[in-house]
């Protein structure tokens, strides 16, 4: 048992500062509008962002964990150094990204990292990864965006005359509107827990499984519910010790926006979020969703022209594209000669 759990130690490890880490940008989405109509205390958030973030992976996370643990790469190849690898290469490209100030997707730098495991280890399930989890990852956000770009265009402007959504104080003082703040910032959070727990715990879910034996691997979700048991508080201390500043803004380096319609935002993105989950176990990003729905957003009140010179914008797209990459490349490099 010593044994085992010093082979399991540095992933694990690697695997709770991941989780730490999505925690603390996953906390804006999904509390953002809700703090800032101080409908919620700053103090509560963590708490109640990690609660739904575990019940979100308990109850509809098992397909992306499955996709990840065992759908991309068999999981006898889920080897200690392999599993740290992965996870190393995810880790260091949201680092990177971070100081970059650009928020980038967890799921596709992790699917790529396994991808270029798998790619190094002659193991890769082509099929599901260009023909189910690629096309969602080109899907979710269009729809995100032409949703929204038909909110902001034709309801939108209707509902201005009818609600006034200008400043967080007005929204304050509405119980109607304090419920639905509160009610979608657990939504979010419930499907950040479904999609995104996943990127940690499914990796070292299959490495432990391999460690036990044969018995573990025909049993794998009993193993995959402990993983997620141990990785999912982690968003809660993400969020406690990284959440706050984010929390406070959302949206405004593309354009700004109401938190009436920020909210709409989140349940939108959430959504979508939920239904790749649920359906096909598509690990998808969060950010690129909310980013594709921002400039949907920014296109009907600032136009198409002044939407792309916006710096912002520009970075998204450049991160984006080479985040993922890198996790890949670096993770195939690491494989194949070390």
């Amino acid at each position: 048992m010593s044994n085992l759990v010093h082979i399991l130690t540095i992933p694990f490890l690697l695997a709770m500062f991941l989780a730490i880490n999505m925690g603390g940008s996953g906390t804006a989405p999904a509390f953002s509008a809700a703090y800032g109509a101080n409908v919620i205390k700053r103090s509560i958030i963590p708490g109640l962002f990690g609660i739904m973030v575990i019940t979100g992976a308990l109850l509809a996370g098992k397909e992306v964990s499955l996709t990840l643990g065992n759908g991309l790469l068999e999981q006898s190849y889920f080897t200690p150094f392999n599993t740290s690898v992965i996870l190393f290469s995810v880790g260091l490209s949201i680092f990177i990204s971070n100081l970059l100030g650009v928020p980038q997707s967890t799921s596709q730098a992790t699917v790529l990292s396994i991808a270029g495991a798998a790619t190094a280890l002659d193991g890769l399930n082509t099929y599901k990864l260009f023909y189910e989890v690629i096309p969602a990852w080109i899907i979710l956000p269009l729809v995100a965006f032409l949703i929204m770009l038909i909110l902001s265009k034709y309801i939108f402007p209707q509902l201005k005359k009818r609600v006034v959504t200008a400043n967080y104080a007005h929204l304050g003082k509405h119980k109607a509107l304090k419920v639905m703040l509160v009610m979608s910032s657990l939504y979010v959070a419930f499907s950040i827990g479904a999609n995104n727990v996943a990127n940690a715990a499914a990796p070292i879910a299959s490495l432990t499984a391999n460690e036990i034996g044969e018995e573990a691997i025909q049993n794998f979700l009993p193993i995959i519910i402990l993983s997620v048991l141990i990785v999912a508080p982690c968003f809660a201390i993400g969020s406690s010790l990284l959440g706050h500043k984010a929390t406070e803004k959302t949206g405004k380096g593309i354009v700004e926006v109401s938190p009436f319609y920020a909210t709409i935002i989140a349940m939108l993105v959430a959504s979508l979020l939920l239904t790749a989950s649920v359906t096909k176990g598509i690990p998808t990003s969060l950010v690129q969703l909310n980013g594709a729905a921002f400039i949907a957003l920014s296109i009907s009140k600032n136009g198409l022209k002044e939407t792309f010179k916006n710096k912002t914008v520009k970075r998204f797209f450049t991160v984006w594209s080479i985040a993922p990459v890198f996790a890949f490349i670096l993770t195939y490099l690491l494989i194949t000669y070390i």
